[in-house]
């Protein structure tokens, strides 16, 4: 029995990649368009929607999700949820139609394919380089300009103990939210990690459950608040997901 698990999840890991890279190669001619330009992100938006629906449906899972309050069309927001499996990214272009721009660590874009066009589309920061984060700001401030929100997962990265159920918060998500006076929208992801998680050999199809929680205005606030409001967005999203373990 265990070496059938252990055949079922290497073959399933390796159609995740498959199914990964499938859609971009039929969609590439339009893909590069969109790409050409600034403008274009929107388009390009809407085609990464349709890519990642493809892998979630793929790998046989599917999403139920509360929203306590909803996005208003055009308008932009800060987008922040806990992180614990490479599906967060997928499900969130599913969960949120407003287009907006991941901030993200450098190193996926060694992933073949995939890669290509992160690096193009989103917000690439080196954790180990002061100046590195200081350019994630000033081209975080710029897609916030053109009326896009904006993603990020302010735990830093997912960690490599799997127990941690919600690592700390890093300030930059909420400095750039104050700055910008625009709303926190905290999500959930209580199933991800046992869905799909970092560790090779594990995981299984089945339900992922999301809950969008009530916005975290920014409006009045300074950048002196912004532990206040990260501490505040980390205890909402610890909440949440200690309301599912129940």
């Amino acid at each position: 029995m265990k070496v059938l698990k252990i055949v079922f999840w290497i073959f399933w890991r390796i159609w995740f990649y498959v199914l990964m890279a499938v859609p971009i190669f039929v969609m590439l001619p339009f893909l590069l368009i969109s790409i050409i330009s600034e403008r274009g992100y929107p388009y390009f938006f809407k085609m990464a929607r349709i890519w990642a629906r493809i892998i979630l449906f793929g790998m046989g899972f599917y999403y139920i999700v509360k929203r306590e309050q909803k996005l208003i069309k055009g308008k932009s927001y800060m987008i922040v949820a806990n992180h614990t499996s490479m599906t967060d990214i997928m499900l969130t272009l599913v969960l949120v139609k407003n287009p907006f721009v991941f901030v993200g660590k450098k190193e996926l874009v060694k992933i073949p394919l995939f890669g290509f066009f992160y690096k193009r589309t989103c917000i690439l920061v080196d954790r180990s380089s002061s100046r590195s984060k200081n350019e994630v700001f000033k081209r975080a401030q710029s897609r916030l300009n053109q009326g896009l929100s904006i993603c990020i997962f302010p735990e830093g990265g997912v960690p490599d103990d799997e127990s941690v159920l919600l690592d700390e918060f890093k300030d930059g998500a909420f400095r750039l939210a104050i700055e910008h006076q625009i709303p926190i929208v905290p999500i959930v992801y209580p199933d991800n990690k046992q869905r799909f998680s970092y560790t090779f050999l594990s995981g299984s199809p089945g339900k992922m459950r999301a809950k969008i929680l009530p916005f975290v205005e920014t409006e009045g606030l300074t950048t002196d608040h912004r532990k206040e409001l990260r501490d505040k967005v980390r205890t909402m999203i610890l909440n949440g997901l200690l309301e599912y373990q129940k």
